[in-house]
């Protein structure tokens, strides 16, 4: 497994939809290894393959806490089929925004097909942290970053702490 790097916004791949893979073969199965490797060494929750620079629908996440221990996830093509009407508001973070936090509006439930690890047909019923972090991954699989969801202002003063934050982390 390898530590691979993380896109920091506004890289272009950031921006692009994903496309879908053909199946979950031992290539994809390695970068979703490495894509939960570098997710547990940045350390975040969730990682969409867009974020390392490889433009196909992969996700990974681990909600897991000391309680519950670790429970990874790993998704390809998930597609959400069914959203509440009930809307939670989160704070979100992104490894791709470093540093950057704002509360988002989401809806509180979904239910999401994908392949796993496997290449087999999964469905999952989602809500609280984990229905949050996995519409946040699938929002980068088409181009969508967590302050897109924001007003303008807001967006703004978030892009413009973070050209800062990567100008002092550049030297």
């Amino acid at each position: 497994m390898a530590i691979l790097d993380i896109l920091v916004a506004p890289h272009p791949v950031l921006k692009k939809v994903a496309a879908p893979i053909d199946e979950v073969n031992d290539e994809i199965r390695q970068l979703m290894d490495d894509m939960m490797e570098t997710m547990y060494d940045a350390p975040g929750i969730g990682l969409a393959a867009p974020q390392v620079g490889v433009s196909k629908r992969v996700l990974v996440m681990d909600i897991g806490d000391e309680e519950t221990g670790p429970q990874p996830m790993k998704m390809a093509n998930p597609e959400i089929v069914w959203a509440s009407d009930d809307i939670s508001s989160y704070n979100e973070g992104c490894l791709s925004l470093p540093e950057q936090y704002a509360n988002v509006d989401r809806p509180s439930q979904v239910k999401i097909k994908y392949l796993d690890e496997s290449n087999v047909a999964q469905e999952l019923d989602a809500d609280g942290l984990l229905a949050t972090c996995v519409q946040h991954e699938i929002d980068h699989l088409d181009g969508v970053v967590f302050v897109d969801h924001l007003s303008s202002l807001k967006r703004n003063m978030i892009l413009r702490k973070l050209k800062k934050w990567v100008k002092s982390n550049a030297a």
